[in-house]
């Protein structure tokens, strides 16, 4: 069995590993990192690749969001990744959904972003459907990067930048407080950071079930435009989408809106259906979600639930300027009320999970910040 010393290893090469991998290597440190797939394969590779800092909470968490909005760009421009700072629109096709874009624009401020006319919207996103349409909440501080390719990327970019070892294929058995046992390595090092994404087996995945994870299951598709000239212009979502995150959530006018869409929409809200779409540069486009809570739901998509995702979509972007060409289960972990978990269940190992939908928006900050916060003083004092 080889012997690695190191000192600081990462288990999964999912983003939040990689960001915490990033965090390390720049200040200088020895990084490996395990990861038991031939590549990352689960939530980091299903998801829409929206850094999505407007689906965050006024205060710490946009600024954590912000904060790791700015470290993408500076990952994707050393590294050569595509990546479109995009923007956002909250489309508006009814009176009650104008009257939380406003209410929330008048209490986040100009910096956040702005309600705009519909023609205004248009010019900006010429794709989006011009009827009903009565304006848009704009956003300009959300990228778009493509996750099937941005986690390999990154991978390949931490090996050549800074001699970060990537252990592919390679299982953590046993973590000890400064030794890490895989299927062909003993690796010593001075911190351990746990990064078990959605699973709830191997390294720690069953601790943070213990304190409250959830698995998310969604079903996601992609979708191909006829015309190779199609561009959307900016992430774009409707009113569903005002009721899932964070960021109307103090709005007095949201119970009414949600009132009418639990009337409206019921089998949407039932089966946690939002809409989104986000479009790459190849010109795909990543369309979702729905969302299933719980160790019990079946790994079986249904047809029923992406006829309510394409439905829906369809009220704000037409759908037959283009066709489905994969379909697939995505997932990740959640708690029901903190925005991510950092446990330290023995002194010098760290496990960072439960980041929920928002993974990739929030990775590299919470990267960031645990590491300047909690484990570099654990590596400066050894």
């Amino acid at each position: 069995m080889t012997q690695v010393q190191t000192d600081a290893v990462v288990v999964g090469a999912g983003i939040v590993g990689l960001a915490h991998a990033y965090a390390l290597a720049k200040r200088g440190f020895r990084v490996t990192v395990v990861e038991r797939h031939p590549f990352a394969s689960s939530a980091s590779v299903r998801n829409f690749g929206m850094v999505w800092p407007i689906g965050q909470p006024l205060g710490a968490m946009r600024s954590l969001a912000l904060q790791s909005r700015d470290l993408w760009r500076e990952v994707c421009v050393n590294a050569g990744m595509w990546f479109e700072a995009c923007g956002s629109f909250h489309l508006a096709y009814h009176d009650d959904e104008l009257q939380v874009l406003h209410e929330f624009s008048a209490s986040a401020g100009e910096d956040v972003g702005e309600v705009i006319s519909a023609e205004a919207v248009l010019q900006r996103a010429p794709q989006v459907r011009a009827s009903g349409l009565l304006g848009g909440f704009w956003s300009s501080h959300e990228l778009c990067v493509d996750p099937r390719v941005a986690v390999s990327e990154i991978a390949a970019y931490l090996t050549r930048k800074f001699d970060v070892d990537f252990r592919f294929g390679d299982s953590a058995l046993v973590v000890d407080d400064r030794e890490l046992v895989t299927d062909t390595a003993r690796i010593s090092a001075k911190a351990i950071i746990v990064c078990p994404g959605a699973s709830v087996t191997g390294a720690y995945g069953p601790l943070l079930v213990e304190q409250g994870m959830v698995q998310v299951r969604l079903q996601m598709l992609r979708a191909i435009p006829h015309d190779p000239g199609y561009r959307i212009g900016t992430h774009l979502c409707a009113g569903l989408t005002y009721l899932h995150y964070q960021s109307f959530r103090d709005c007095a006018t949201l119970p009414q809106l949600r009132s009418r869409m639990e009337e409206a929409h019921g089998p949407l809200l039932e089966n946690g259906v939002h809409v989104l779409v986000s479009q790459h540069g190849d010109g795909s486009l990543t369309i979702g979600d729905s969302h299933h809570y719980g160790p019990h739901h079946m790994p079986y998509s249904s047809e029923a639930v992406d006829d309510m995702i394409l439905g829906y979509l369809d009220s704000f972007l037409p759908t037959d300027r283009f066709s489905i060409s994969q379909r697939w289960e995505g997932v990740y972990g959640k708690h029901p009320t903190e925005p991510y978990l950092v446990l330290r269940p023995e002194p010098n190992v760290f496990v960072v999970g439960s980041i929920g939908g928002a993974g990739m928006t929030l990775s590299f900050g919470v990267g960031e910040k645990t590491v300047s916060e909690q484990i570099l003083p654990v590596l400066e004092k050894i």
